[in-house]
């Protein structure tokens, strides 16, 4: 069937009209992305523009994964806004050229590299005692590193991958460097900040959130419910911190966060999926600058002084999913996981 357009007599009015939809769908698509919430801040808001005014001078962040995407980006601003960042990393290699590239961009940077596999508990205790070896004040801890749908295997450790590299390693590192935080924050005076980067993939995790008993289980794995449960477990982690913080009368606050949709090479394990997001995604998906804005509004924003145990998504606080507020489900994963660790 022949369509109006096709009746048009010259290619150039049907371009032109193709042109003028495309710039309203992008005119539309702009006005929605940039709607701000209570914060100030939307979804097409950058790390710098979060952070803009805003000093870190005199702050230590440990930045895992940030030797690229969101993490690099993270690292970045926080050493722009002048935190002295270690950059905890698994490829030395990558790292140092981002590393390189920051000072290029930022002179005055404070940078530090450091190994960490957190696929490896060996590692992320080597990570622990090496950073405190250096004898350094630990203020914000941004646990960002991450794998995303992978075919099943097994952490260095016996446990299924992408739940022991999410999970287990952040929160073996996470219970190794507390003492070192409640210490900066009893002696500093400043309120300590833990960031656990989550995603709304938490909600794709199994029916059940986390499959204590099957956790190896491969006869049901699936790389989405998998990487769902990890991300369940980010936040269910950081909420579980957030009420002992409280319990205790610590002067640290534990939230969690979705980056947004993000052109990354994290569907590198789906062919399919990938070739989507890289060409058609580029449409809706932020660039890193704009995934790594909630990570650092997190972590850097007065707004969020005092705020704990909350999830947050375009730099606003966002609901999670009822299995992401279930303080008993957090409880059951804390035992679980101590148990794993020890």
């Amino acid at each position: 069937m022949l369509t109006h357009d096709c009746l048009l007599p010259y290619p150039s009015i049907r371009r032109e009209r193709e042109n003028s939809r495309r710039q309203l769908r992008e005119a539309t698509m702009a006005w929605l992305f940039r709607r701000r919430g209570p914060s100030g801040f939307s979804w097409s808001s950058t790390a710098e523009q979060v952070t803009a005014g805003l000093s870190a001078s005199g702050l230590t962040a440990i930045v895992t994964g940030a030797s690229s995407g969101i993490g690099a980006e993270t690292a970045r601003v926080l050493a722009l806004r002048g935190a002295h960042v270690v950059m905890a990393v698994r490829n030395l290699a990558a790292a140092q050229a981002v590393r390189e590239a920051i000072l290029a961009d930022v002179p005055a940077a404070t940078l530090d590299l450091m190994e960490l596999d957190l696929s490896s508990m060996d590692s992320v205790r080597a990570f622990a005692s090496d950073f405190a070896a250096k004898g350094l004040p630990l203020h914000i801890l941004i646990n960002n590193a991450g794998v995303m749908a992978t075919p099943f295997s097994l952490s260095k450790d016996g446990i299924e991958l992408q739940f022991g590299t999410n999970h287990v390693g952040h929160f073996l590192l996470t219970h190794l460097l507390l003492e070192t935080m409640k210490k900066t924050s009893r002696e500093s005076n400043v309120e300590g900040r833990i960031v656990n980067v989550s995603s709304e993939g938490h909600r794709f995790a199994y029916r059940e959130g986390i499959r204590f008993a099957k956790i190896n289980d491969e006869s049901e794995y699936n790389s989405i419910g998998a990487y769902g449960q990890s991300k369940l477990a980010n936040i269910l982690h950081a909420n579980e911190l957030a009420r002992k913080f409280k319990d205790e009368g610590v002067n640290i606050t534990a939230n969690s966060l979705h980056p947004g949709s993000i052109i990354t090479n994290l569907l590198r394990h789906h062919s399919i999926l990938d070739v989507l997001h890289r060409t058609l995604g580029k449409l809706v998906l932020k660039n890193a600058q704009q995934g790594a804005a909630t990570t650092c509004y997190v972590a850097l924003h007065p707004q969020v002084k005092g705020v704990s145990g909350k999830y947050f998504c375009d730099s606003n606080v966002y609901e999670a999913s009822e299995k992401g507020k279930d303080m008993k489900l957090a409880n059951r994963l804390w035992e679980f996981s101590i148990e794993l660790i020890t």
